[in-house]
């Protein structure tokens, strides 16, 4: 029982590292999967903030992008693969007795691709009515939910949205909420052209998605972007950009340090429990010493080296840290199935946190039972059989 007991700070300290790296992991994992699937070497282009008459102006009401931008982003950005301007509108979409407040983006044939959107049912829209300005649309999973109340087939059908008819061409495959916890079926998409004249009645673009050709390149296209949109604008070298760039690279990168700063906090935390088990380990062999002080001097008595009795103690301690170290990885392991099952969190075991674990536990054992064998092997003898 003692021995178990001691064995507990072990157990409960390995199965702790073990579960909360493998919860931290399969975050990260699970974050840069739902990156992965919105466009990894997407690259967003909006326009920036102003300040006139010494009032900051939203960058929402700035026109500082022009349909020019895009078409020369477009032929000499070597590095972009695909390219769709955007404008977007809110407002509510109506079909029968349903409504469903949302927005309306307005983009090109290469922004599902950009996007990773997939056409579920139906087709997209194409170059013929975006040069018409055609009221057609595409809609996610969670506008054909909210309209389509009584199962109907959304293709083909009419909604208004703020009293304008699209009528309905295909549904997206969904996708469901991301790391951010943005529902990504809540969208519909048109030809930008139809948005810009018939809903919005402007010229200029409000943002201009692309996707580089490998995640690797992002950031010379966006240096390349950069430098061709300053000249564009015509700023001076003395000038802040009238516009911003982002990347999902930077968001990964975000958000994945994040993840990993939180997982090494969880790690540290839960290797307390491993000193304090190894400190537990130290104590029981210094009182096991002591209790048997007596059997150390009759062993030494009748031949035993000191070497002999370092070499009992310190396997002992090392037996009950492995020991300890065993039952902690299946614990670990078996918790952190079931945070998977029952919470419905994403997990991923490392198999280096097992062999990490693993190794400490023996290194423990050695380390805080060092001291206790050392004493006991260092006894004298006679003053050890006349102890009691």
């Amino acid at each position: 029982m003692r021995a178990f007991l001691t064995m507990l700070g072990i157990i409960i300290g390995v199965a702790s590292v073990i579960t909360m790296l493998a919860i931290g992991q399969g975050s990260k994992v699970s974050i840069q999967s739902q990156i992965s699937e919105m466009g990894s070497n997407m690259i967003m282009i909006k326009p920036g903030a102003d300040v006139r008459g010494g009032v900051r102006q939203s960058a929402s009401t700035m026109e500082s992008l022009k349909m020019e931008d895009y078409n020369s982003i477009r032929n000499n950005v070597s590095y972009i693969s695909k390219i769709s301007p955007a404008v977007n509108g809110s407002g509510q979409f109506i079909f029968g007795a349903n409504n469903y407040p949302s927005s309306i983006s307005g983009v090109n044939t290469e922004y599902p691709d950009i996007r990773k959107l997939t056409v579920d049912e139906g087709t997209m829209f194409n170059e013929q009515q975006i040069k018409t300005a055609a009221k057609v649309c595409v809609i996610g999973q969670t506008i054909v939910t909210n309209l389509f109340t009584n199962g109907e087939d959304p293709v083909g059908k009419i909604i208004r949205f703020n009293k304008i008819p699209f009528e309905v061409i295909g549904t997206l495959k969904a996708k469901g909420y991301n790391s951010m916890g943005m529902d990504q079926d809540n969208i519909v998409i048109a030809p930008y052209t139809t948005i810009q004249k018939r809903i919005l009645a402007i010229t200029h673009v409000e943002e201009i998605f692309a996707s580089a050709t490998t995640e690797g390149v992002t950031d010379k296209a966006t240096t390349q972007i950069t430098s061709l949109l300053r000249a564009n604008h015509k700023l001076k070298t003395n000038e802040d950009d009238d516009f911003n760039i982002r990347s999902q690279e930077e968001l990964s990168s975000m958000l994945t340090s994040t993840s990993d700063m939180m997982t090494i906090l969880l790690a540290c935390i839960a290797g307390i429990s491993l000193l304090v088990g190894g400190i537990g380990i130290m104590n029981i062999m210094y009182v096991s010493v002591k209790e048997r002080t007596r059997e150390i001097g009759l062993r030494m008595s009748i031949g035993a080296k000191g070497k002999d009795i370092l070499a009992q103690f310190l396997i002992e301690a090392i037996l009950i840290s492995v020991t300890g170290g065993i039952i902690g990885v299946l614990l670990g392991v078996g918790a952190s199935i079931v945070v998977n099952v029952a919470l419905a969190w994403p997990i991923s075991i490392l198999p280096y946190s097992v062999f990490l674990s693993f190794l400490v536990c023996t290194v423990t054992g050695v380390f805080f039972g060092w001291y206790p064998a050392k004493t006991a092997s260092e006894l004298d003898p006679i003053e050890a059989l006349r102890y009691e």
